[in-house]
Order: structure tokens, then C-alpha cells, then sequence
């Protein structure tokens, strides 16, 4: 098994081709969450990018040549050089492939040159190099077609995602916001919670809602639902009247599902509308903001929070029937007016934070884990700190395993605006 068993290059050929080759591992880590990903991709994260994936190949080539090279005729590695274009195949694009497969032939005949037996029959490995580089390139051509129609649907999503859940500065309307959402089914990217934040003549108006049921249909009721709301909030005066104008929203949407043949059945919403006054708010002492009188209409969805320094409480205003099913009462939502302190941000959550359960079936403590936090480390109740705080611990909670889509939301008003 030494080099002494195989003597250099004579020009003594053999009857026929010999083999060379050497072997590889598989490189497919688990499923990756988040968006959409192609074995491509996964693969090259793990290899640590595209220039060195790309040289993964040719690596496995000259090692083939090296084993083969260092052991006796008796031993033939060179039929490994078939791993070559596979390997090619899953990190490169087609011309790529088609190099490293012309390349395997070219080595395997070389190597076979090289021995001096002509005992060595290597006619059978150069068939199967020659065939597995041919397959290479076949499946290369068929990964790469289906990477693009990959790329496609993740930028439909995207694009869909940004329309429901449009991208906001973080100071934004004369607040001072964050926001987390994590759909239970990443490939989907979006699902049926909603949250926005509209400026008009008569203040800024905010909302979160979340959409009975899921899937794509539950999408596209969050759409409609998230579309009306823009346009309701910049125009009513009253916040009552946006949240009405949501729930004929609802139903003309249910209506007109039913006529294209579906089955939304009696789908409702959701959401809680918050209006900050258009009067900035003075400075409060010590450079802080002066507490402020928000308006509040709660149509069915969880109680908000109020989150400051000094601990968590919730706001509760009349609660109203969902989005939807105002006609069942024939009665006008009711608002509340509601004091925030100066330092006091709101939270708002869909139910996929508060139903979260850990692998003993308990829920999500929501009240509980933000006021212990936010008394440890008072600046947990600044927005971007908060949103992170309980996305976080949601996720831990339920040991990364959501059942539902998860909406969080922190407002608060900015000093001075």
C-alpha cells in the first residue's frame, strides 16, 4: 500500500484505462427556518461561502489524485472522480459543472496512463465518471431553474409581507416604535396578524390585529382589513368611525369571498385602535414627557399594557365585539379615554404571545415576565428594548415551536413631538 507498489509514468501504455478517484461526505445540516432556502444555499453556509464551495470540487479532485497516487494498483480510487461532478452539481452552476466533469474524464484517463500493468482494466470507471458527469450536469441544470422559481416565491413574499406589514422608520408620526412578527409558517412569511401606524389631521392613529384563522385566506382579510385602516384613520375624525368602517371592511370582504365560490365562513378580526393626539405633548420634569391622554377602541383583541420603569398595567377599555360582527348588536363601538405616563410605552400583542405554550402545556406569562424584566432593568421599557424582551422570551418559552403567528408592538410618544 505504498508508493513502491506503483511505479512512475512509463510510456508503456496498458490495454486500457485505470482508475482514480477519491470519496466525500454529504454536506445537507437540517432545514433552516426564516425564508425560504435551497440546498445551494444551506450547503454554502456550512462550507463558508460561495468562492470556497465552489472550490470544494476541485479540492476532492486533487485528494482523489493523492490517494490514488499513494496506494497500490490493488486499490483504485479513481472511480471516486465520479464524486467530483456531483459535488459540482449541488455548489456550482452549470458551466462550472460542466468543467469539473470534463476534468474527472481528463484526470481518470491520466491516472490510468500511469500504470504500468496493463492488467489494469479501466474501462468500467471511466463509464461510470463519464455517465455520473453527464447526470451532474443534468441535475445542475434542473437545481438551477428551480433556485430561480425559489428566488421568485420569496420575493413574492417579501413583497406580499410589505404590503400587509408595511416597513416604518422607528421614529415615525411623532412616535417612537418597534415591532416584532413571527409567523408560524415561515415559508409563508406573513399570515393574519396585522399592525399599522397612520398619521392624520386629527392625531396619529395606531392598530394591531390579528385575523380569525390562517393561511392564505386569513392573509388576504388581514389586507383588506390593513388597506381600510389607512385610509379610514387619515380621513375620520373619530376613532370609533375608523374602527366601524373595519368592520363593514370585514364583512364586504366575507361577501365577496363567498362570491368567487369560497368558504370564509363568519371569519372575524380582532384589533385595538389607539389615537395619540395631534397636540405635542410638553416636556415633563426631569426632560421627561408630561403624562398624556391617549384614545383607546378595543374590538375583542388583548388587553394592552402599559410598560414603564416602575413595573406593568393594564389598560382596559369597553370591550366591543370583533371586527365583522358589529351588525349581530347593531350597537357603535365605545372608546375610553386612557392616561399614559410620561415614561409609560403601551404594548400590544397578538394571542400568539399570550397562547404560547412550553412543553408542559403552560402559557405564555406576559404581564408577569415584563414586569419582572423591566424592574431588573428599567431600560427594558424603552420600545426597541421591549419588543426584543418578549419576542425573546416567547420563543424560549415555547422552545422555538409557535402555534400561531406573533405580533408584537410597543408605541410610545416621543419628548416634545
Amino acid at each position: 500500500m505504498s508508493s513502491a507498489s506503483r511505479r512512475p509514468i512509463r510510456r508503456s501504455r496498458p490495454s486500457g484505462p485505470a482508475p482514480v478517484s477519491r470519496g466525500g461526505r454529504g454536506l445537507l445540516p437540517a432545514p433552516v427556518g426564516g425564508r425560504l432556502r435551497s440546498v445551494e444555499e444551506v450547503t454554502r453556509r456550512v462550507v463558508g461561502g460561495p468562492a470556497l464551495a465552489r472550490a470544494v470540487p476541485a479540492v476532492v479532485l486533487v485528494l482523489v489524485v493523492v490517494l490514488d497516487w499513494f496506494t497500490s494498483t490493488r486499490f483504485q480510487a479513481g472511480s471516486f472522480l465520479a464524486l467530483v461532478p456531483g459535488l459540482s452539481a449541488l455548489l456550482c452552476g452549470v458551466r462550472a459543472t460542466v468543467v469539473y466533469a470534463f476534468l474527472a474524464v481528463a484526470v481518470y484517463v491520466l491516472d490510468v496512463s500511469a500504470y504500468a500493468s496493463s492488467e489494469v482494466d479501466g474501462w468500467p470507471g471511466l463509464i461510470l465518471v463519464a455517465v455520473c458527469g453527464l447526470g451532474a450536469v443534468a441535475v445542475c441544470a434542473v437545481r438551477m431553474r428551480q433556485q430561480r422559481h425559489l428566488a421568485h416565491v420569496n420575493e413574492v413574499a417579501e413583497t406580499t409581507r410589505a404590503t400587509v406589514l408595511r416597513p416604518l422608520p422607528y421614529h415615525w408620526a411623532g412616535l417612537e416604535h418597534a415591532a416584532a412578527y413571527l409567523p408560524s409558517d415561515v415559508s409563508a412569511r406573513v399570515g393574519g396578524d396585522f399592525y399599522d401606524i397612520q398619521p392624520s389631521p386629527y392625531g396619529t392613529r395606531v392598530v394591531i390585529g390579528d385575523v380569525q384563522g390562517k393561511g392564505l385566506d386569513a392573509v388576504s382579510a388581514a389586507s383588506a382589513l390593513v388597506s381600510s385602516f389607512r385610509e379610514a384613520a387619515y380621513h375620520e375624525s373619530e376613532l370609533p368611525a375608523v374602527a366601524t368602517i373595519m368592520d363593514i371592511r370585514m364583512c364586504r370582504h366575507r361577501e365577496y369571498v363567498r362570491s368567487l365560490g369560497g368558504d370564509d365562513g363568519d371569519r372575524f378580526a380582532t384589533a385595538a385602535l389607539i389615537g395619540f393626539p395631534s397636540a405635542p405633548r410638553p416636556p415633563g420634569p426631569r426632560g421627561g414627557g408630561a403624562p398624556e391622554t391617549v384614545e383607546l377602541v378595543n374590538c375583542g383583541h388583548l388587553t394592552p399594557l402599559a410598560v414603564s420603569p416602575r413595573g406593568t398595567r393594564e389598560v382596559s377599555p369597553p370591550a366591543n365585539l370583533p371586527l365583522g360582527m358589529f351588525q349581530l348588536t347593531g350597537e357603535k363601538p365605545r372608546s375610553d379615554l386612557v392616561t399614559l405616563a410620561g415614561d409609560e410605552t403601551l404594548l400590544l400583542v397578538s394571542d400568539g404571545v399570550t397562547e404560547a405554550r412550553d412543553q408542559d402545556g403552560t402559557f405564555f406569562p406576559l404581564a408577569r415576565s415584563v414586569d419582572a424584566a423591566v424592574r431588573a432593568a428599567p431600560s427594558a421599557a424603552e420600545p426597541r428594548r421591549l419588543v426584543e424582551l418578549v419576542r425573546d422570551a416567547v420563543v424560549r418559552h415555547s422552545g422555538r415551536r409557535l402555534a400561531d403567528d406573533t405580533t408584537v408592538l410597543a408605541v410610545r410618544r416621543l419628548t416634545g413631538a
